[in-house]
């Protein structure tokens, strides 16, 4: 085999082929295995340095790991009653806990369109120098409005994933600390794990980095499966650089459920502290609660939930195969935009993934067959593939 390339190149031109025919624009990936990189790749009119709408990763990355952190400290736990902070709420008052919304059992439904009424109130928001207090009275507005949304169900009667009860947990945890979402992460998360990722709020724009772009307008067109639910608002142009996810970008680009922008390499580098985490390291929590955390829900027949994170499911996953086969399995999370991070416990192997696909458009969904097969590639280049016959490498 002398002189023969090493399997994992394949996964390089994997990625450019993708990007080549469409599936999306660009994209970083990075592969760690028993905290050592043994891949990485960019794809497309970026670099390394870029930084990607990382959307829903934002839940694991930052509201999750500032939950953890603030457990830690005690401001706030798993079983902290939404009602502390939002009384009145109906998913207060039906007794939900800040652990039902980590599982996605609280009864919350998952979206709700809070933008389409914040833009018709506030049609200034589109403009590039609207008054920050107009911003802060709208990002008010829409925790108010996700605070008094009604309940589809009971809480801890089934999972649902939930954008509107990450809205709130991520207000919950700005009120236990008493500083804004932003401010925690970086102080909490970012800094200590060498993180470049970052919130990009709009009353304080980035102006040292051209983040990859997502979509062109604002409102953006509905995903799959949301069409019709607002109607009447204007479209307009948006500024490249702003948060794709609308309900996040009317509360000035920071919220618990989406936000974050950041590299590859800053969701593998968080992927390596949650095997870290688990191994003892305290960069951002002990051991033990990072047990706890990544227990998967036990009141919720069939959940695939953790705290926070979700886990392969028995179906073909996003994961692939592979990735999760063998206790303890694997934790993870995807984002709408594109990205994806899975962390296989038992190989001891973190896959961080960021794409921009939504750039070509929110119907263009191939990144759902690639995932997996991209997923099952890294462990079969790694020779990892049957951990229960004890014959990898």
């Amino acid at each position: 085999m002398s002189g023969s390339p090493h399997p994992i190149a394949i996964l390089q031109t994997v990625l450019d082929d993708a990007c080549k025919i469409g599936v999306f624009p660009a994209a970083q990936a990075i592969v760690l295995h028993r905290g050592v990189q043994v891949f990485g790749h960019v794809t497309g009119k970026v670099s390394g340095d870029t930084r990607f709408d990382l959307a829903s990763v934002t839940k694991v990355l930052g509201t999750t790991a500032l939950f953890l952190r603030l457990w830690t400290e005690g401001k706030v736990g798993p079983d902290t009653h939404v009602s502390r902070f939002f009384p009145g709420s109906p998913v207060g008052d039906a007794g939900a806990t800040v652990a039902d919304l980590l599982y996605h059992r609280s009864g919350l439904p998952p979206f709700v369109p809070f933008f389409a009424q914040a833009l018709t109130a506030h049609p200034e928001l589109l403009d590039a120098d609207c008054p920050s207090a107009v911003r802060a009275r709208v990002r008010e507005d829409v925790i108010q409005a996700a605070a008094a949304t009604p309940l589809a169900a009971a809480p801890r009667t089934r999972t649902a994933y939930s954008d509107v009860g990450f809205i709130l947990l991520g207000e919950i945890l700005s009120r236990a600390a008493n500083a804004p979402l932003d401010t925690l992460f970086t102080r909490y998360i970012a800094e200590p794990l060498g993180l470049s990722a970052r919130f990009h709020r709009l009353t304080d724009f980035p102006a040292d980095s051209t983040p990859a772009p997502t979509g062109a307008t604002r409102p953006r067109e509905p995903a799959p499966g949301q069409e019709g639910l607002w109607k009447d608002v204007p479209t307009q142009p948006t500024r490249p650089g702003e948060v794709d996810d609308d309900n996040a970008w009317v509360m000035d680009g920071v919220a618990g459920h989406a936000g974050l922008f950041g590299t590859a390499v800053d969701v593998a580098r968080f992927g390596q502290a949650v095997l870290d985490g688990c191994s003892g390291g305290a960069a951002v929590a002990p051991g033990p609660l990072w047990h706890r955390l990544l227990a998967t829900d036990s009141l919720v027949e069939g959940s695939t939930r953790s705290m926070g994170f979700d886990s392969p499911s028995a179906t073909l996953s996003s994961a692939g195969h592979y990735i999760g086969d063998t206790p303890p399995g694997a934790v993870g999370h995807l984002g709408f935009t594109g990205t994806s991070l899975w962390v296989d416990l038992r190989r001891s192997l973190v896959v961080a993934l960021v794409t921009n696909r939504v750039a070509n458009g929110r119907n263009e969904l191939r990144i759902r067959d690639f995932r997996p097969v991209f997923h099952d590639l890294v462990v079969e280049a790694l020779d990892l593939t049957d951990l229960k016959q004890g014959t990898h490498g």
